[in-house]
């Protein structure tokens, strides 16, 4: 069996150690055969599982219960008839059974999920054993590899709180309702319409270089209700998404878009209830072949069908941020890039350096930085540049490493946090400002960090800039952090003053680097909502209509299935557009007017875009008469009503 042999040349391991793994698995084994015969036999469904069958107290209870029963029996046998025996053999039977339920289900749920989360990581870790050779396979893992235990939130929250206040809440529902199969990215809920097959479905493309890719499919049934969607969008009426949503419960476009709406008007627990429905109706969905923890299958963001299971992870992940769940949202970041690195439609690079500081998990960020940078110069990313030296400064300050790590971390750290101000120094001032400390005067009035350095900036590194402070500026309010900044600040003006040539290299390297940010910088900041950077967004994109479920979609879209042609928008336009075209008869909708050479309502962004320029003429054109000044020329009015 592989998990009895070495890691080093295939050895066998020694004998202490090989009995601790057979017990392990034995007693795993053991385990899992007593809860499904018990589960069978008796007890209360919690959670869709019995409490009884949990693994701490199982086997005492099997074994003392086995015991305490077989002496009794031979007791009874001796002093009563059988009959007599069979009824007291029952009676303490049912006595034990209510002595077992005095136990609250909270208490036996938190200790057996303890006991199971503890045999996992012990596994996992290599069972704690310190022995030389190489470091523990786990280390050996593809950078992006997802781990599935941590996309559950609740494994995080019983680290913080405790098993029994994260599943308090579940212990009144006795029974759920069967769903069709388990899945990793969400629980399903019971308040949740019963699932049927949407018509959603996943296909392997192709296979090459130990890469496989995939691409979801729309049924006929499917392609259907996405153009009712497109037509409730264009309507810009919410109500009609919940219609369409009440005989189509599993349409990801209109959850995610209805989502959208409950957020505005903070309604939180609607809109994260709203899209872990549509990652559980594409997650069912999934191609037998597709992994979400290998790091080797892809989705092509250019197909509109693969883009919603990018989006639906991205507002999972904003969501579990926002509950305090740093580690699973780092694992939902990962998965995200994982489905398409090269490209990474959603630019994720701009945030899993701060939801890795956010998690401490300050190893990764280090190792995801060292095995990228040859071939994707992270360090020209403002967020990398300092985000990477802090993580080695926060590194340097755990006692529980060796003396020479510490420094040598610390070293590393004061080394990368000076490049960052020399090629950034447009970013320190800004910075200090949000951690409300005061720069010194000799900072402050320096050329190379004054006022000057952020104007001189170009736009699109401002933009960078501004992303990564309004996100992570919090990071660094440590005094401790803000100390050793001060430092490196006094090290990179002596080396300014000197003439140090990497001064000027840095300067010439952004004036030729940052000229204009690309699509998916843009598309990343629409949907990170921070307010600094979407105030720098360039005009041809904030004049644009973003929508929820497609924001800012490629320009090289491939696309399976085309939009049908409306035939009559007159007879069949809903009531704004009829009304707008009654004011103003130059305002067509879609389908009325194609390109030249152009598909027929590819773009159905183009009549919603049409109908804010229609509505902002005809404010513009609104002229108010003015009430009191024709009541001073005519204080008496014009004479009694009839």
């Amino acid at each position: 069996m592989s998990y009895l042999v070495s890691p080093v040349g295939g050895k066998n391991i020694n004998a202490s150690t090989e009995q601790m793994y057979i017990r392990i698995f034995v007693l795993g084994f053991c385990s899992i055969r007593e809860i499904n015969i018990e589960d069978l036999e008796e007890g209360p469904v919690l959670n869709g599982e019995r409490p009884e069958c949990l693994l701490t107290g199982n086997r005492r209870r099997s074994q003392s219960g086995g015991a305490d029963v077989k002496k009794a029996g031979e007791v009874a046998g001796k002093a009563a008839p059988p009959e007599q025996s069979n009824i007291s053999g029952k009676l303490r039977k049912k006595k034990k059974k209510q002595k077992n339920k005095k136990n609250t289900a909270g208490e036996i749920l938190e200790n057996g999920l303890e006991d199971i989360d503890r045999i996992l990581e012990r596994i996992e870790d290599g069972g704690g054993l310190s022995r030389p050779g190489p470091p523990p396979l786990s280390s050996k893992k593809h950078v992006l590899y997802v781990e599935h235990r941590h996309l559950n939130p609740d494994t995080e929250l019983k680290r913080y709180f405790g098993a029994r206040a994260v599943l308090g809440e579940q212990r009144p529902r006795q029974r759920q309702r069967v769903y069709p199969k388990c899945t990793w990215l969400t629980t399903p809920k019971s308040t949740w319409p019963r699932y049927t097959k949407p018509g959603l479905s996943m296909r392997l493309l192709e296979s090459k270089r130990g890469l496989s890719f995939f691409a979801f499919e729309h049924s006929e049934e499917y392609q259907q209700t996405q153009h009712k969607f497109l037509a409730a969008v264009e309507s810009m009426e919410p109500n009609n998404i919940v219609v369409l949503l009440q005989t189509s419960p599993y349409h990801v476009d209109s959850l995610l878009q209805l989502s959208d709406a409950c957020r505005f008007q903070e309604d939180q627990e609607m809109a994260r209830d709203l899209v872990e429905r549509a990652l559980y109706s594409m997650e069912c969905a999934f191609h037998p072949l597709f992994s979400l923890t290998s790091g080797t299958c892809r989705l092509d963001y250019r197909r509109p069908e693969n883009r919603s299971f990018y989006l639906a992870l991205y507002k999972q992940m904003s969501f579990l941020e926002k509950r305090g769940c740093p580690r699973t949202a780092l694992e939902f970041c990962k998965l995200i890039l994982s489905l398409e690195p090269d490209e990474d439609p959603l630019c994720m690079l701009l945030l899993i350096d701060h939801l890795a500081l956010r998690a401490r998990n300050y190893d990764y960020l280090i190792r995801l930085f060292q095995e990228w940078e040859a071939h994707r110069n992270l360090s020209q990313l403002p967020n990398f540049a300092f985000s990477v030296p802090l993580a080695y400064f926060l590194l340097s300050q755990q006692a529980d490493l060796p003396e020479q790590e510490l420094s040598s971390a610390r070293e590393q750290a004061s080394l990368l946090i000076r490049q960052a101000l020399t090629m950034f120094p447009g970013a320190l001032l800004p910075l200090l400002e949000y951690c409300s400390v005061r720069p010194d005067a000799a900072v402050a009035t320096h050329s190379f960090f004054g006022p000057d350095a952020e104007i001189s900036q170009p736009p699109a590194l401002s933009q960078l800039v501004s992303l990564y402070l309004g996100r992570s500026h919090f990071l660094w309010k440590e005094p401790a952090s803000v100390s050793w900044l001060e430092e490196n600040v006094r090290e990179v003006l002596r080396a300014v003053d000197s003439g140090d040539p990497a001064v000027e290299a840095c300067e010439s390297r952004r004036k030729v680097l940052y000229q204009r940010a690309p699509r998916n910088i843009h598309r990343h900041v629409v949907l990170s909502e921070v307010k600094e950077a979407v105030a720098a967004l360039p005009p041809d994109v904030t004049t644009q209509s973003v929508m929820g479920f497609d924001p800012l979609p490629p320009l090289d879209t491939i696309y399976s299935y085309v939009r049908p042609e409306r035939l009559s928008p007159v007879s069949h336009g809903n009531t704004i557009a009829l009304f707008f075209r009654s004011l103003l008869p130059n305002y067509t909708m879609e389908g009325e007017r194609l390109e030249a050479g152009g598909a027929g309502g590819l773009n159905h962004n183009q009549g919603l875009n049409r109908l804010m320029l229609a509505v902002r003429d005809m404010m513009a054109n609104f002229h108010f008469h003015d009430v009191e000044a024709a009541r001073e020329d005519n204080p008496e009015g014009d004479g009694e009503w009839d």
